[in-house]
């Protein structure tokens, strides 16, 4: 097995391709030890590795973000581990089930808005999401209220330094551009 690696736009994030299909549907984002080790064996076996600090899973990529040592002394073991657990079989989650975020059910905008939440939505899916999960993250909606749009942003996305201007001036402007309600975009945690 060759598993490729990737720099993203956060330096404290690198992307891991294994060339096989990590999650079939969705993405699983874990920020801590205790909640990647009861979903998911490869999660629980990555935060094993010292440094790492966030695992992120997507179609056909691992992100995994550190803090302390540089990627040459932590990138062998985190190499090693998605190597042996790919080769062993096992699954990449506990359970079967996809992986929804934590408060996901949790979006919120006004019923009269439903039109322009779809747009915002379509946009996202299609506009978005397929260029940020190429830098090893996600974007998803949280909300829409007096013209601002409330995303949440995972993965390598989640504290990058450039984010801010991802969110201002990439997605702020394209949301604009087709949906003149949109007056800003905020993230939300």
């Amino acid at each position: 097995m060759f598993i490729q690696t990737e720099a993203t736009p956060n330096p404290a994030t690198l992307k891991f391709l294994p060339g096989v299909v990590v999650m079939n549907e969705g993405t699983a984002d874990f920020r801590d030890a205790e909640q990647a080790g009861l979903a998911s064996p490869l999660a629980g076996r990555l935060f094993d590795v010292p440094g790492v600090t966030g695992v992120f899973f997507g179609y056909d990529f691992v992100t995994v973000t550190k803090d302390g040592p540089e990627w040459q002394h932590l990138k062998p073991a985190i190499l090693g581990t998605i190597m042996e657990h790919f080769m062993s079989g096992a699954p990449v989650m506990a359970s079967d089930e996809p992986q929804r975020d934590e408060g996901s059910d949790a979006e919120f905008y006004d019923e009269a808005d439903e039109e322009i939440v779809s747009t915002i939505k379509e946009l996202l899916d299609t506009r978005v999401r397929p260029a940020v999960a190429q830098d090893g993250g996600d974007i998803t909606f949280r909300g829409f209220e007096n013209g601002t749009v409330f995303l949440h942003m995972k993965g390598a996305c989640a504290g990058c330094p450039s984010s801010t201007a991802t969110l201002k001036h990439g997605i702020q402007n394209l949301l604009r551009h087709f949906v003149p309600e949109v007056q800003h975009v905020e993230q939300v945690i």
